[in-house]
């Protein structure tokens, strides 16, 4: 069996659970809870990054990040659905770009708040982080992913788009909503064709 050490909140494993549901292959996968704030989860020795997602195969190596883990699920499956093939492979990487640095720059946030006592916060610096997720949501609503349906399978920039318009809904109460109403139709029609999407939501 292959292993994925991941944390439920985790939208980069989160990503990497959707991906292995519509390729077929999440029943060769165990998930494996990782905390990433304690020196003493295996997480550390797997990746030395102490990061998730990360992929350990059955020889015993270990592939992070969840675009790497992407591709070798893609691959597994034969390789040209997740990740087309050919001049269509890039507008889908540079839309997974997107996504994750979207994801990026809103964890950035929530890390600056939850970890940095409120004193010795920097405004200045949230403010930047917003500013990226606020661009990256305003190229999305202009030029959003093509629409996904029941029994469609996903390319990884659109799995990548639901799981950080997902995180917003998490950790900034949906805010990103009111102004963005293309993508809030978009995310709608993915979650009722991907049964996955719905499946790995967690509370706040």
């Amino acid at each position: 069996m292959l292993v994925v050490r991941s944390s439920p909140p985790s939208p980069y494993g989160r990503k990497v659970k959707i991906a292995a549901s519509v390729t077929g292959l999440i029943d060769r996968i165990t998930i494996v809870n990782a905390d990433t704030t304690d020196p003493a989860d295996s997480l550390r020795q797997q990746n030395p990054l102490g990061k998730i997602p990360a992929l350990v195969l059955e020889d015993g190596s270990v592939l992070y990040d969840s675009r790497v883990i992407a591709e070798y699920l893609d691959h597994l499956d034969g390789g040209g659905r997740l990740i087309p093939k050919g001049e269509d492979r890039f507008a889908v990487l540079r839309m997974q770009a997107l996504a994750d640095g979207l994801l990026d720059a809103a964890l950035l946030q929530v890390y600056e708040t939850r970890f940095r006592p409120e004193e010795k916060r920097d405004d200045q610096w949230l403010a930047y982080q917003a500013d990226k997720v606020a661009r990256a949501l305003a190229h999305l609503e202009a030029t959003p992913p093509a629409p996904v349906a029941a029994g469609d399978i996903p390319h990884i920039g659109q799995i990548a788009v639901a799981c950080a318009l997902g995180y917003l809904d998490l950790r900034f109460a949906g805010t990103w909503r009111a102004d963005h109403p293309a993508l809030v139709d978009w995310l709608a029609a993915f979650e009722a064709a991907i049964p996955s999407f719905p499946a790995t939501r967690i509370a706040a």
